[in-house]
């Protein structure tokens, strides 16, 4: 039975392979039969894209040709165009050269007639200059002869003649210039008068101050004359220690219940007035007391110098002055100035350059400072060598103060000319408080030796026949030769004799100097 079946199977497999096999040359033959229908129909395509190609390519040719046959003609016409206009150009610039050239021939020939006129003219001329060179000579010649003659008629030579009108001219000339010289001054003393009044009226006004004249000794009252003697003591070993410990001279005279100190330091002074005075109280006087008590006194001055610095800074209402300066300023309080206390002074100044300031409109607390500080060189002219000026420099610039408040104190004398308003301020300050009256007092000596230089001064110009001082120097009346000194002269002598007084003479305050001219003639009836 299996064997029918396996026949069935191999009948059937056989079937399934005639079939794949019948469909397989089916596929075969259906390709190569679409492959020859391609080929067929690619070659038809083929031969109509020759032909279209053909026809292309002709065409192409035809318009080629058209295009070339245009361009050729237009070339054509662009050479004719560019030659027609190069014809104009050329033809233009020809009638340009032509017409360049008849202007040239033209101006050629102004020339021409130009030179030929200028020849003329410069033989005219030649001719002209020949006869001038003539005329010159003649009168030259004219001109020697009426000088001579004129110098015979007038006795001057012309030199003579020349120097005679040169000097009136000169002397008519100065007399102008003095006369408006003098109507300028007026003019400008009476405006600046009128100004320096009102300012000065109004800060003297507002600031009053006491005057009180200090000596250069102190006199230590005694409770009785037998203390002179405790004062010297045994071989005068206490009067010696005072001395010693002081450096202040002790002067026991005949004065009655007094003794007198001399010292050139007013601080050293006043240490030995306090010593005596709390010794005199005391009543205990003998070496070791007197050391103790000098040393006491010599702190209580130094505290008292401290206080003086604070208070003066305080009434001027300056701040941040550093504290070595304040200790000098306070010691101002015993240095004076032609009897003048010096940081009284100082303290015035400043007041006075504040006030001026303001009214100036200018920094007034920078004015202050400076008029303060003006002085502060003299707390160490005992112990350095140079002016107060010069020292209160160096000092201020030490202690770091500002341009204009060194400047200020270098200029208060006149060491240097004032450059700034606050200098010229803190001087014209420092003026008015020194020549206030009964400000300062000088001794006679000083005083005579100013007076004398004063009239010296006048007597040394030429013309003066004499002159007086007045007025406590404040006034020189002179007397001149009036042969010798025209009044047109006297503005000029006045003026040199101001110079020379300013540059050699120092003074409080001002000096007016009067030149006196006058013609007298006496006669007698008989």
């Amino acid at each position: 039975m299996v064997y029918p079946n396996i026949a069935l199977a191999a009948t059937g497999l056989i079937v399934a392979l005639a079939a794949v096999g019948a469909a397989l040359v089916a596929g075969l033959l259906a390709f190569f039969g679409g492959i020859q229908y391609r080929k067929k129909i690619g070659e038809r395509e083929i031969g109509s894209a020759e032909q279209e190609a053909a026809r292309i390519r002709d065409a192409g040719a035809k318009a080629a040709e058209t295009l070339k046959k245009e361009a050729l003609l237009e070339a054509k016409e662009e050479i004719v165009r560019q030659n027609r206009e190069f014809e104009r150009e050329v033809k233009d610039r020809r009638a340009e050269l032509s017409r360049l050239e008849n202007r040239c021939v033209s101006r050629e020939e102004a020339l021409d007639k130009k030179l030929e006129g200028l020849e003329a003219k410069e033989s005219q001329l030649d001719r002209k200059m020949r006869d001038n060179d003539r005329i010159r000579s003649e009168l030259e010649e004219i001109k020697s002869e009426r000088l001579e003659r004129l110098e015979k008629i007038s006795g001057y030579t012309a030199e003579q003649a020349k120097n005679e009108i040169v000097s009136e001219i000169e002397e008519e000339a100065r007399h102008d210039a003095a006369e408006k010289l003098v109507e300028i001054e007026k003019q400008l003393k009476e405006d600046a008068d009128d100004k320096a009044k009102n300012i000065l009226s109004l800060a003297i006004a507002r600031l009053a101050s006491d005057h009180v004249s200090e000596a250069t000794v102190s006199v230590v009252p005694l409770p009785n004359d037998d203390m002179k003697g405790r004062i010297i003591g045994r071989e005068g070993r206490n009067i010696r220690t005072v001395e010693t410990l002081t450096g202040v001279d002790l002067i026991i005279d005949d004065t009655p219940e007094a003794i007198t100190l001399s010292s050139f330091d007013p601080i050293r002074r006043e240490v030995a007035r306090l010593s005596l005075e709390k010794l005199i109280a005391d009543g205990r006087i003998h070496p070791a007391r007197i050391e103790e008590m000098v040393e006491k006194s010599k702190k209580e001055v130094e505290q008292s110098i401290k206080q003086a610095g604070e208070r003066a800074t305080f009434e001027t209402g300056i701040h941040g002055i550093p504290a070595e300066l304040v200790k000098l300023l306070g010691r101002l309080k015993y240095r004076t100035s032609y009897g003048q206390n010096v940081l009284n002074h100082s303290i015035e100044v400043s007041l006075l350059s504040g006030m001026l300031a303001e009214e100036l409109g200018v920094d007034s607390m920078v004015a202050k400072r400076a008029g303060l500080l003006h002085d502060i060189g003299k707390a160490l002219t005992h112990e350095t060598e140079g002016s107060h000026v010069h020292i209160g420099v160096e000092v201020a610039k030490k202690y770091k103060e500002s341009r204009d408040v060194v400047h200020a104190i270098e200029a208060h004398h006149g060491d240097v000319e004032p450059r700034t308003v606050i200098a010229l301020i803190v001087k014209a300050a420092d003026a008015i408080s020194a020549a206030r009256p009964g400000a300062r007092r000088e001794n006679l000596e000083n005083y005579i030796k100013r007076l004398q230089k004063l009239e010296e001064i006048a007597n040394s110009f030429p013309g003066i026949e004499n002159s007086f001082a007045i007025q406590a120097g404040r006034e020189i009346r002179i007397l001149v030769k009036p042969e010798e000194v025209s009044d047109r002269e006297m503005v000029n002598l006045a003026h040199e004799i101001v110079k020379k007084v300013e540059a050699e003479l120092k003074y409080p305050g001002q000096i007016k100097v009067h030149v006196v001219r006058e013609s007298r003639v006496i006669d007698y009836a008989k």
